[in-house]
Parts: structure tokens; C-alpha cells; sequence
């Protein structure tokens, strides 16, 4: 668990590990879903746990047994030995278009760790309707990405069909965005700061 110890040296505030074996299949791919047995990754938690300075670091249990097919008895089952294992919160996982079988989960278990969600495949659950269940926490994990995507799609289509950029251009950013995310102007000033002779001298007394 040596990764524990380079992401508090980043200040990286916690992880999220699953209980699957390697290679890793994404969640919504087809085909089949090993998963570690409850003791190999009851021993990965207890190691990321051990190794951790920061109390306030954050080691988050998946659970795929619904994922896998292994039905709510077999998600609960890993959730609660996760939960004893040390881990700070559960992510429960589902692939099916309606929260039905996560809030069954949810209802069931009677642990005391936060529960985490990703809604990936039922959207309609709004914030307000997890509240009352007992989720804690929601991640929205590909809607960066896949927005971006359709964004690029579309802009480059645009351009395609116009021969040049005139039509995008109030649709994307400036590019002194681009330089504020980057970090440049910061740069900048340390730069001019630190080749100027006064800033030298200022420094060195």
C-alpha cells in the first residue's frame, strides 16, 4: 500500500478501491465479473489503514457483488466485513436503470460508515430523494468526461462544415483560460520576481 503514503505526500485527501481481481472490467462492460475474495480485500483495507498518517485520510470500499450478479445478501455480507475491516465509507454499485436495488441495500444495512452511490445508470435520482434513504455521499463520475467529448464532437463538426472557427468561437473558451488553469501567469510573476536583480538582492538579506 506504498500508494497511500505518495497520495498523502500530494495531499490527496482519500481513495476509493474496489473489490475486483486484475485486470479490472469496467462496471457497464458485458462479460464477467471477478471479484476478490472478502478476506484478500478486508487485508488491502487494513493495509491502506495501517500505512496512513493523516487521520482525516479517507479509504472508501466499492462493493461490485451487485455489479457481479451476486445479489443483495452477498453485497451486504462484503459491506459489513469492509466496514470492519477499517474502511471510512462503503460505495454501493449498481448497473440497473432504476435505484430499486440500492435502496434495498441501503435499507438493510445497518452499519455505521457513510454510503456512497454513483448514478450512472439511473439519473433520475435527485440529491433530495437520497437524503431521506441514508445515502451520504454521490459521485458523478464520467459526466465530466463524457460532456467534454460530446463538446469536442460537436465544435469539430461545426468547423467541418464551416471551413473555419468563426462559429465556435463563442462557445469555447479564451485561451487566457487556458493559461489561468495552467498556472502560467503565476509562473510568470515568479519569474519576473526572481530574474530581477532587486528581487535577488531583497532576498538574499
Amino acid at each position: 500500500m506504498s500508494y497511500v503514503k505518495e497520495y498523502e505526500r500530494n495531499g490527496i485527501a482519500g481513495i476509493c478501491i474496489e473489490d475486483k481481481l486484475f485486470p479490472k472490467l469496467n462496471s457497464f462492460v458485458k462479460g464477467s465479473q471477478k471479484l476478490a475474495s472478502i478476506d484478500e480485500f478486508s487485508n488491502k483495507i487494513r493495509a491502506a489503514k495501517d500505512v496512513q498518517k493523516n487521520p482525516d485520510f479517507v479509504v472508501i470500499a466499492r462493493v461490485e457483488a451487485l455489479i457481479a450478479g451476486q445479489g443483495l445478501e452477498e453485497a451486504l455480507k462484503r459491506a459489513y466485513a469492509y466496514e470492519a475491516a477499517g474502511a471510512d465509507a462503503i460505495l454501493i454499485h449498481s448497473k440497473e436503470n432504476q435505484p430499486n436495488e440500492i435502496k434495498e441495500f441501503v435499507k438493510q444495512f445497518t452499519g455505521a460508515v457513510p454510503i456512497v452511490i454513483v448514478p450512472t445508470t439511473y439519473p433520475h435520482i435527485t440529491v433530495e430523494e437520497m437524503k431521506p434513504l441514508g445515502i451520504d455521499m454521490v459521485i458523478y463520475a464520467n459526466h465530466g468526461l463524457r460532456s467534454s467529448i460530446k463538446a469536442m464532437q460537436e465544435t469539430f463538426s461545426q468547423i467541418l462544415l464551416d471551413g473555419n472557427t468563426v462559429g465556435v468561437e463563442d462557445h469555447i473558451v479564451p485561451m487566457k483560460t487556458v493559461f489561468e488553469l495552467q498556472g502560467m501567469y503565476d509562473m510568470r510573476k515568479q519569474e519576473d520576481m526572481y530574474n530581477s536583480g532587486a528581487s535577488v538582492t531583497s532576498t538574499i538579506k
